[in-house]
């Protein structure tokens, strides 16, 4: 059976916290998304943040796939629970083993492979990621064949990545982030690909993350009141809940791009597809 390794990004006492909020745990997102396009797939959860070891007598070898979903951590933080997550993506790099990304796992693997992240100037990105285009080298790319030339997609984050490491490609971008999706040829001979946005997540999964950052958001002035931002995450949820909601499609411009499980996780879709070829996929 293919088995993906899921390295978390985020410390577990931070988990905690944000399961208060309703929010799942990282794990549990990936997981669900291999499972809609590889159900045969075993996934298998490591901390990196917390420094867990792999399974006894395990190795990153073994595995067909990483992937690093995301975390509240910025990677210009010497921090233990930074630096630790660097040498664990440089060691998956020099094993071979195929590197996935969403938002946190992109710019780990940025700065791992020589490139630079830093705070986003035009600030955050939250909710919806409007307008991503896909790059001349994106259409050219398999994993972003079911993407329309422009699409939505869910986001959070605060950082952007500011240099690219050698050997990579931009294949999306958007007015806030110049890189949305990107792929990379690492030196040791293994390949990366990753997303500022995150195709995991779900509309519930963004309801809580504002609803988690209420405040914060209105003192960036994406609302005026907290109240704005509830009522908004509410009906993130009852969207999620009803996709058929027709008003609420057109009060949030929100479609079938995000709406729709497959489409809103294809990239993952076309990544398993190249790194665990045998087995049967949705779409």
């Amino acid at each position: 059976m293919p088995n993906i390794l899921i390295a978390d990004g985020t410390p577990s006492v931070w988990q905690t916290e944000r399961a208060g909020f309703g929010l799942p745990s990282n794990f549990s997102l990936f997981a669900d998304a291999v499972r809609l396009h590889r159900p045969d797939i075993d996934c298998t959860p490591l901390n990196i943040a917390d420094g867990q070891a792999l399974p006894f007598g395990a190795t990153l070898a073994d595995c067909d796939g990483v992937m690093i979903p995301g975390s509240p951590l910025h990677i210009y933080d010497p921090a233990p629970e930074v630096t630790r997550q660097i040498e664990f993506a440089r060691a998956a790099f020099a094993a071979r083993v195929p590197v996935w990304g969403s938002c946190w796992g992109v710019q780990l693997a940025t700065v791992a492979l020589g490139g630079a992240v830093r705070r986003n100037p035009r600030g955050r990105e939250i909710g919806v990621a409007r307008a991503i285009t896909v790059t001349d080298a994106g259409r050219a790319h398999a994993l972003l064949a079911s993407r329309p030339a422009i699409f939505d997609a869910l986001c959070s984050h605060l950082d952007e990545i500011e240099t690219l490491p050698p050997g990579s490609e931009v294949l999306a971008a958007n007015e806030i982030s110049a890189v949305q999706a990107m792929t990379c040829e690492t030196p040791f001979g293994g390949s990366f690909f990753g997303t500022q946005y995150h195709p995991e997540h779900t509309l519930t999964v963004s309801a809580c993350l504002m609803e988690m950052r209420a405040s914060e958001l209105v003192e960036e002035a994406f609302a005026t009141t907290r109240a704005e931002v509830l009522a908004m995450a509410a009906d993130y949820r009852a969207l999620d809940a009803d996709p058929a909601r027709r008003d609420l499609v057109w009060r949030y411009g929100i479609a079938g791009e995000i709406t729709d499980p497959v489409r809103r996780t294809s990239e993952i879709g076309h990544w398993l597809r190249a790194v665990a070829p045998a087995g049967r996929l949705v779409a």
